[in-house]
């Protein structure tokens, strides 16, 4: 794919699928992201390619005819040792992705996604190479100028040389793993591995084998030897969200592993040293589950080493023009809208709302403005009454949806649901007819298991 003269100004993506339709989207969806794209269909062109002008990244699918992705991996890392590349995968070839991490990929994402979080990882990638203009207010891919913020860019600035492991709160929506990641990716280990395990979405047996990998004939099923993902981030960092939902017997496994730095495989016998730097998060208090018995107090305190809290967007609330701002022009420029941003009453509105969602909450309403957009100014009516932020500094008070708000010059009927209330029921309805599997449910929305726990804990549904 020639490049024109303004492409040639920015970096270079190289993406590689047989799959026409695949590079096209990525292509489409990827237009007004700030690097140029080019699609290969052939792996052994776009590594020519490579060798006559090197990109910034390379994205490609896993199975392809002629040369895997693996072996494209294999000869780029032969070439160019630190280019980032990560490898689209499916939902059966965890172990390839595996293998690929060890080999060097940077990251991985499994099939079916949304190609929002495809672009995230490629701009997340993308800017680890090049620092940003403005530092402070795009730190890591956290944006924000307020003393709260400044306060967590503080502490990761500070352990950017020690391996430490980190205990990050928050409530749901601050933004937790954004910060993890900000941890790994500004230390001085950011060319190892990450790896980000979803404790609320893999429980159970499945987590044990997840993490400390099994032997051959372990259970039913296993064919053959596979390592764990504590294996593969050895030298790196392991992101455990939502920590607080693993079982008494997980907490007392992961203390051994957590003091002792190795691990032992499901069936094995023989430990296994690794050097892990663990990064926990929770929105629960993890603190009082100690108290109340809940959690195990020498792994809470082995893991709160250094403590992290993300603030509350109501704590922040300098912040929300920035953030508004950004969520826009991304979004924007994801759905081909010709929107410019909010009126001066709206974001009177929006910077004085108490977000009881959080960041999550405030990219969802833009998300649906900018979807519904008629003309380039957007325009909100009113918010909830509820929208101050509580007196006593403790939690939000119960907060109402959205009110229905005028898009543009029309408006959303009282008596029509938002798009956010579509998708509830569509998830909800789906959920029940596939009798509550939530692999199955997934599969059928077309998106990650991880993201389908994370809506259904919105709902209230978890």
């Amino acid at each position: 794919m020639p490049q024109s003269r303004t492409n040639a100004l920015k970096p270079t993506v190289l993406f590689v699928d047989d799959d026409p339709r695949a590079g096209e989207l990525f292509a489409r969806f990827a237009r007004q992201e700030p690097y140029a794209v080019e699609v290969f269909r052939d792996p052994r062109d776009a590594l020519k390619r490579m060798e006559a002008q090197p990109p910034a990244l390379i994205v490609s699918d896993l199975k392809m005819p002629g040369m895997s992705g693996i072996e494209l991996l294999q000869a780029v890392r032969a070439r160019q040792p630190r280019l980032p590349f990560i490898l689209i995968t499916g939902y059966s070839t965890m172990d390839d992705a595996i293998e690929a991490l060890r080999l060097g990929a940077t990251d991985f994402i499994k099939k079916p996604f949304e190609m929002d979080e495809l672009l995230a990882l490629v701009r997340e990638q993308l800017e680890r190479r090049t620092p940003p203009k403005e530092p402070a207010r795009r730190y890591g891919g956290m944006l924000g100028d307020s003393p709260p913020i400044h306060a967590v860019y503080k502490v990761i600035e500070k352990i950017h040389d020690v391996r430490v492991n980190v205990l990050i709160e928050g409530e749901s929506g601050t933004g937790k793993e954004l910060a993890a990641r900000a941890v790994h990716n500004l230390s001085d280990f950011e060319d190892k591995p990450f790896v980000v395990i979803d404790c609320g979405a893999i429980t159970g047996s499945l987590l044990e084998s997840e993490l400390f990998g099994h032997e051959k004939g372990a259970f039913t099923g296993a064919t053959h030897t596979k390592p764990g993902l504590l294996e593969v981030a050895s030298g790196g960092t392991v992101f455990l969200d939502e920590i607080g939902n693993i079982s008494d017997a997980m907490q007392t496994k992961l203390l051994r592993v957590v003091q002792e730095q190795q691990v032992t495989r499901v069936g094995g016998v023989q430990p296994i040293d690794i050097d892990v730097r663990f990064v926990v998060a929770s929105n629960r208090d993890l603190a009082r589950m100690v108290e109340e018995g809940t959690f195990r107090h020498d792994l809470y305190h082995r893991l709160n080493v250094v403590k992290l809290r993300m603030p509350p967007l109501r704590e922040r609330r300098e912040d929300i023009p920035t953030l508004v701002r950004h969520f826009v022009r991304e979004i924007a420029g994801r759905y081909h809208r010709d929107v410019e941003g909010f009126d001066a009453q709206s974001m009177a509105l929006l910077t004085a709302y108490a977000w009881p969602g959080n960041v999550r909450e405030l990219k969802n309403l833009i998300e649906r403005h900018v979807a519904l957009a008629e003309q380039p100014l957007l325009h909100i009516e009113r918010m909830p009454s509820a929208a101050a932020p509580p007196s006593d500094g403790g939690a939000p008070d119960a907060v109402a949806p959205l009110a229905a708000a005028p898009v543009g010059t029309g408006a959303i009927d009282a008596d029509q649901p938002t798009l956010e209330a579509l998708e509830r029921r569509y998830i909800l309805k789906t959920l029940r007819r596939l009798d509550g599997n939530r692999e199955q449910t997934a599969r059928a929305l077309g998106i990650n298991k991880s993201t389908l726990w994370r809506k259904l804990q919105t709902f209230g549904e978890e």
